[in-house]
């Protein structure tokens, strides 16, 4: 590769900023402050690269937390070569034969609307996320913009029925898991499970050897799936992109609260 194409697609140009302190979704009596880039122009090449240093993607934005005094955000990822299917996940592919997948560039539909209002919705009820339905504005930039050649939705169909939304980015050592969504009244069908067990079955049609899973906080319930899916690594801080990432084994670990 051209070393100047390279260096601009690992820099590309970017507006960087940080917001200031509020309230951890994750952690009670905790602040967040996160660093921010907004790029309009990504490159799959950049978005690996940060990816892989524990920055996360959300639209133009990419993002890691820089929170004082608190490191309790841990970057993980499957390795989805070797991975080992537990029993319950070979029941929730079952479960799911019937299901029909498509996927495709993200696109916006009243379908993905409304679904995700009403997963949200759900959510708020059982537990206790704080909810205002999504505008057609905020999910095009939030799930839509910034997508480029690398991001893409993953569908899940039922009888013509649209009843889960998976945003991933495929990149060039891994997919990225970005947000997923689902109707509420098909639980029994253990979509949020299926969907991360067609990831790893789409990176290794791709030849791709990494799930990015995105933070995991101990004590989070949120996050307490993500461990179950093994084999892991974390990731060692949030290295800058000039510098090799450190990503070690990890088994799943227990709970503070165990």
């Amino acid at each position: 590769m051209n070393e100047e194409l390279k260096v601009n697609q690992l820099y590309p140009e970017s507006t960087d900023f940080s917001m200031l302190d509020y309230d951890c979704a994750y952690l009670p009596d905790k602040k967040v402050r996160m660093n921010y880039k907004y790029v309009s122009k990504a490159s799959k090449t950049f978005a690996t690269a940060v990816v892989a240093r524990g920055w996360r993607r959300f639209g133009k934005y990419f993002f890691h937390p820089i929170c004082q005094g608190c490191n309790e955000c841990k970057s993980i990822r499957i390795d989805a070569k070797d991975y080992k299917y537990s029993k319950s996940q070979r029941k929730a592919i079952k479960r799911n034969l019937e299901t029909e997948i498509i996927v495709q560039k993200p696109t916006m539909t009243q379908a993905h609307i409304s679904l995700y209002n009403k997963y949200h919705a759900h959510k708020s009820q059982s537990d206790g996320w704080q909810h205002r339905n999504i505008s057609q504005r905020e999910y095009h930039e939030n799930f839509v913009d910034g997508a480029h050649d690398f991001g893409k939705e993953v569908l899940y169909i039922i009888d013509d029925v649209l009843v889960g939304v998976d945003l991933i980015d495929v990149l060039d050592d891994g997919i990225s898991s970005i947000y997923f969504y689902y109707d509420p009244d098909y639980a029994r069908l253990s979509l949020g499970t299926y969907s991360l067990l067609y990831q790893i079955q789409l990176a290794n049609i791709l030849e791709l050897p990494w799930i990015y899973l995105g933070y995991w906080v101990d004590g989070c319930k949120a996050f307490a799936y993500k461990p179950k899916f093994q084999p892991q690594e974390i990731l060692d801080g949030f290295p800058h992109v000039s510098e090799q990432p450190l990503w070690e084994l990890w088994d799943e670990p227990k709970s503070k609260n165990e």
